[in-house]
């Protein structure tokens, strides 16, 4: 394995530095959330999605799930198949007749749900900074993503 001169590239391209910061904080907090999350036998993701059905009165269509997790309807019904497996979450239909499907927590979702919220690991982490240090990264990073989300376009 070759190492990386981290300084060297930040001293030639602080974009790239910046680029790189944040690809290892992402996948370094995606791993801890992984292994705090592994006794609850769930993903990051699914704790994820778990949180937005919460928070929409426990039930959701599968749009709804595809905006807040900015991912495709067809990548968040694979997880919601996986989920309803589970025992997460069941699907049922807005009327008998109607093809509208809702997804609810079921009371192992909730369960699930409220024992994936007692996380440590994000709380320690982000602890690193004081309130007004999070509100600038809070607004520093809106100002990424809202630029990255124009030039996607």
């Amino acid at each position: 394995m070759v190492a990386i001169n981290l300084e060297g590239i930040q001293a030639r391209d602080n974009r790239l530095y910046s680029r790189i910061l944040l690809s290892r904080v992402r996948d370094l907090m995606l791993d801890v959330r992984e292994i705090e999350l592994a006794p609850i036998d769930i993903t990051p993701r699914q704790a994820y999605i778990l949180l937005i059905l919460y928070h929409l009165g426990h039930k959701a269509t599968l749009s709804q799930l595809s905006r807040y997790n900015e991912r495709q309807a067809s990548t968040i019904s694979v997880q919601m198949t996986k989920m309803e497996k589970a025992g997460l979450v069941r699907k049922v239909r807005k009327t008998t007749k109607s093809t509208l499907l809702i997804f609810e927590m079921t009371t192992k979702g909730l369960d699930t749900y409220y024992k994936s919220e007692k996380q440590t690991s994000e709380k320690v982490i982000m602890s690193a900074l004081s309130e007004k240090e999070r509100l600038q990264l809070i607004a520093s990073l809106k100002k990424i993503l809202n630029k990255a989300a124009e030039y996607h376009k």
